[in-house]
């Protein structure tokens, strides 16, 4: 027999299989020993008021095993004679595209400018080692894109967009724990992730797929019909140059500057789009769980590291935490010389002894002078390059304390950080920009009075958090993903404007590989 329940606990009571079981035993008056297993199909924790409850949908299995497995299955074919599609960029939009293309048929050829998950870990070592940045292998480029090494976190609210379940499921059959099917708030974590990115690289391959590393895309391959039919790439290693022939779909994550630059030279059509600028907050987690969970004790045995949500209006402009990292540390994100920029990432357990979340002011691209099409990149470039010459031109990041940031003073020290590469005392309120610094001062005020206790001084803030999306959107058609001139090329993810995250990225990268589908369907392209 299999019965389905809703039930609200204490976080005791949820905190495993056989607590669930002994709950549900004396609560339905079942006899324990024939509940042979229980799944946990929905899982969310309410922690508004003083007792903390887990709020859990359960699949019992009563005298029998489960038949079905934990997820749901997708079957990848031997696409070695398919017709070829480009992929370039390995981030989660490129890998769900090129698992969507096996899934149709079609034989993927994934270029990605940085290197395998496992080189590409030794050169972000090197960046906390040696102060300087690899421009080709970094927080954002190289297998994975930005998600790989910045948390795994997969919670979307765009779910209109596509089939999120897939997503997930997806990650389940490449080695992510099942338990991101359950959470309201999913996460891998930045140490497992690694393995499961590498796993969907492997299918890719297995199925007769290629994947280039250090391959650089230099060009696209345009004919006199405004067709696109390729690449062109550069070997990083070699610097030999290659095409690579087939529809293009472009998945370069949204710090591939040179991108832009490129398609802007090229009167390729994109626009400029709006972004979310400015800093890391860093609590101490045990502060943030006495918050969240109103307990003087923290989280206690059975809880997870508390999250928290803020948002609020500062004159006309959005403000809000992003990308909150519970139990986590922050990270080195910048991507060339001259640059800091900062995110934040938890391992699976979130065990640090630090909580933080980017803290940031909305941006519209007419908040920028003049009608350059690149002006909010080079608005993130600017404020980049100051922070780096404010952090003595290393990777040592500008910070200061958080009630001396909304009172305009001096931070003469600074509390201990989970950024490895330093932090330096630095009044942030005096040379951010003003439309910045002003509306999170106020910002921080209004969350202070929403939560009791998370305005303090112990919090540090830490500069500055700039690539929080794309700061260019290229234009593509709504129905076909194609872009609105060039047939043949798919702009997609994060780096296209058309995704804000590693689900909604794998859900838009699906979606161009089905667009793909059709467009080779219909004759549109002669291999």
């Amino acid at each position: 027999m299999i019965k389905e329940y809703q039930i609200r606990v204490l976080p005791r009571q949820a905190a495993s299989d056989d607590a669930i079981k002994s709950y549900l035993a004396d609560e339905e008056g079942i006899v324990a020993n024939t509940i042979t297993h229980v799944r946990v199909l929905k899982r969310s924790i309410d922690a508004r008021q003083r007792t903390i409850f887990v709020n859990l949908k359960v699949r019992l299995y009563i005298n029998e095993e489960p038949a079905d497995d934990a997820y749901l299955h997708t079957e990848y074919k031997d696409v070695s004679t398919g017709k070829s599609v480009v992929v370039v960029g390995e981030g989660p939009g490129g890998l769900f595209a090129a698992l969507r293309l096996v899934e149709h048929g079609l034989r993927p050829v994934v270029i990605e400018r940085g290197k395998d998950i496992h080189q590409r870990k030794k050169d972000l070592a090197l960046i906390t080692k040696t102060q300087q940045v690899d421009s080709e292998s970094n927080y954002c480029f190289g297998e994975g894109g930005a998600g790989a090494y910045s948390d795994g976190k997969l919670y979307t609210r765009s779910k209109k967009r596509g089939n999120i379940d897939k997503i997930l499921n997806v990650f389940c059959q490449h080695g992510a724990d099942t338990n991101i099917l359950a959470d309201a708030h999913p996460h891998i974590g930045t140490d497992k992730l690694p393995r499961v990115i590498e796993n969907m690289r492997n299918t890719i391959i297995k199925c007769g797929g290629e994947v280039h590393f250090e391959t650089k895309m230099t060009e696209l391959l345009i004919d006199k019909d405004d067709i696109v039919r390729g690449v062109k790439a550069v070997n990083l290693r070699t610097s030999a140059e290659e095409c690579y022939e087939g529809p293009v779909i472009l998945a370069t994550g949204h710090s591939a500057r040179d991108i832009y630059k490129y398609l802007h030279s090229r009167n390729i059509e994109i626009e400029p789009k709006g972004i979310a600028v400015g800093v890391r907050l860093e609590h101490p987690s045990h502060l943030i769980d006495q918050i969240q969970y109103h307990n003087k004790e923290g989280r206690g045995q059975y809880l997870p590291a508390a999250e928290y949500s803020f948002v609020t209006q500062v004159d006309g402009r959005g403000v809000y935490s992003f990308c909150m990292c519970p139990g986590g540390f922050i990270i080195p994100a910048a991507t060339d010389k001259e640059q800091i920029v900062v995110n934040g990432m938890s391992p699976s357990q979130r065990n640090t002894r630090w909580s933080n979340s980017g803290m940031v002011v909305e941006i519209r691209p007419e908040d920028i002078p003049g009608d350059d099409i690149l002006r909010v990149m080079k608005y993130q470039e600017d404020i980049e390059r100051n922070c780096w010459m404010q952090g003595n031109r290393k990777q040592t990041a500008p910070a200061q304390r958080m009630v001396d940031f909304v009172n305009n003073k001096v931070s003469y020290d600074l509390p201990e950080t989970s950024y490895a590469p330093g932090v330096i005392s630095s009044p942030l309120n005096f040379w951010m920009p003003k439309e910045i610094s002003h509306r999170l001062q106020q910002g921080f005020k209004k969350f202070g009075q929403m939560s009791r206790g998370f305005l303090t001084n112990e919090a540090t803030l830490i500069a500055v958090e700039t690539r929080t999306s794309s700061p260019v959107r290229i234009v593509r058609d709504k129905e076909t993903l194609q872009h609105v001139r060039l047939k043949g090329l798919f702009p997609c993810g994060e780096g296209a404007g058309y995704a804000g995250g590693i689900v909604s990225a794998g859900v838009d990268g699906e979606r161009c590989a089905d667009q793909v589908y059709n467009y080779l369907s219909n004759r549109h392209y002669d291999k």
